[in-house]
């Protein structure tokens, strides 16, 4: 794996920065840290299961505030994310790579208290080296799904490492936590997903975003979150048959966003709304967000949010951060990773779609129902709203019945 990811890096930027990046991890943690100070660490792929840890990683700071705080990525994109933004931690890198001389100097550089990893990133030479040094070790929102290696019988090595070195896992479903316990991982108990404990977080923030209520105005706003070309051919045959309606399309990747240009030439950007404080907003029907980080916040601002990667294999992004707003979520249903996609739908909150024209054609008929509805009336959009927020709000809170298991 090491060896693919050098030749990939030859022709790819991200992992070109992965690379780069690791060779600067143990002079990041050495210098952050003694060998005496005790840390709890948390390692996450990429910034999905960053947010997803984040709750977890919160409370076992309340409790443990002499301890300082170490997390890890393996992902440039969680890396580059989370670095650039206030966060918790008193040092933040890529995770080495698994070779045996290298975990052992960046993990003998301090003393790790607590460990875990988010959902299912397991390296093998980590695992061992800390549970030889007494450490902790947990997984959190742990997700096993039929065909990973662990199910075969080659992989019956990795199922007994885990079980050797593991202390417990929380899993985020019970078909999870089954099919944990028939390869022999039994020290394991449900708690759910803790992302929805992050989202329940963002409610109680202040969501303003500057020049977004000018934009939208008293008119309805669909809002593309994470978008790949799939979801802007949705918003290209939306934008024709809704003319009422406003468009935030916010990409995957912000190198998308000359493609987006041409493809709806008449939007504007939201970087030229501060550089142009008389401009009138209201006048526009599409805006293009090219900022990081403001996604979060502008699903408070929508009626309907269309969520990018179900429509390939590039796995859905997080449904959760707009349906606890009370916004009904449209997504494509190549999703196999994503339990709580299969839980909104069946909460009647969110719709998964084969292709991108059935899809938009559904969006259009609720939306011009909803426009039509007589006064008092409980349009479609409106129940499946409420239902989308419902959804989000009655789940348990995961971190509580993580931290109570951590904690005896």
């Amino acid at each position: 794996m090491i060896f693919g990811m050098k030749v990939f890096a030859l022709i790819d930027g991200k992992t070109k920065k992965g690379i780069r990046g690791r060779k600067q991890s143990l002079e990041i943690v050495r210098n952050a840290f003694s060998r005496e100070d005790k840390v709890l660490w948390m390692h996450a792929s990429s910034l999905g299961e960053y947010e997803q840890g984040l709750p977890v990683l919160e409370k076992l700071k309340e409790h443990f505030p002499d301890y300082k705080v170490l997390i890890t990525f393996f992902s440039p994109s969680g890396y580059e994310n989370v670095k650039k933004k206030k966060h918790m931690a008193d040092a933040i890198c890529y995770l080495p790579f698994d070779k045996n001389k290298e975990i052992q100097e960046f993990v003998s550089s301090f003393d790790c208290q607590i460990f875990f990893t988010v959902k299912y990133d397991y390296w093998y030479n980590l695992l061992i080296e800390l549970k030889n040094r007494e450490t902790k070790i947990y997984v959190i929102s742990a997700l096993f799904y039929e065909h990973q290696i662990f199910f075969e019988n080659y992989g019956k090595w990795f199922a007994k490492q885990l079980k050797n070195n593991i202390d417990w896992f929380f899993h985020q479903t019970i078909k999870s936590s089954a099919l944990a316990k028939n390869i022999g991982l039994v020290n394991s108990s449900v708690s759910g997903d803790t992302r929805f404990d992050r989202v329940k977080q963002f409610l109680d923030r202040d969501n303003h975003l500057d020049f977004i209520e000018e934009f939208k105005g008293s008119q309805k706003l669909i809002v593309f979150g994470s978008s790949w070309q799939t979801e802007e051919d949705i918003a290209q045959l939306l934008v024709k048959k809704l003319p009422e309606t406003k468009f935030a399309i916010a990409p995957h990747d912000l190198h998308r966003i000359p493609h987006l240009l041409k493809l709806f030439p008449n939007a504007i950007l939201y970087s030229s709304l501060s550089n142009s404080p008389t401009l009138q907003t209201s006048n526009y029907q599409i805006l293009i967000i090219d900022s990081i980080g403001k996604l979060s916040k502008l699903y408070s601002y929508a009626d309907l949010a269309v969520v990018g990667g179900g429509f390939h294999s590039a796995g859905l992004h997080n449904i959760l951060e707009a349906a606890v707003y009370d916004v009904p979520v449209i997504f494509g249903n190549q999703y196999k990773k994503n339990p709580e996609a299969d839980n909104l739908v069946a909460a009647k909150g969110g719709k998964h779609f084969d292709d991108f024209v059935t899809a938009a054609a559904f969006i259009e008929e609720v939306m011009k129902k909803d426009l039509s509805a007589e006064e008092g009336e409980v349009s479609y959009l409106k129940e499946i709203s409420k239902n989308a927020g419902d959804f989000v709000k009655s789940q348990p809170n995961s971190t509580e019945i993580i931290l109570k298991k951590i904690l005896i």
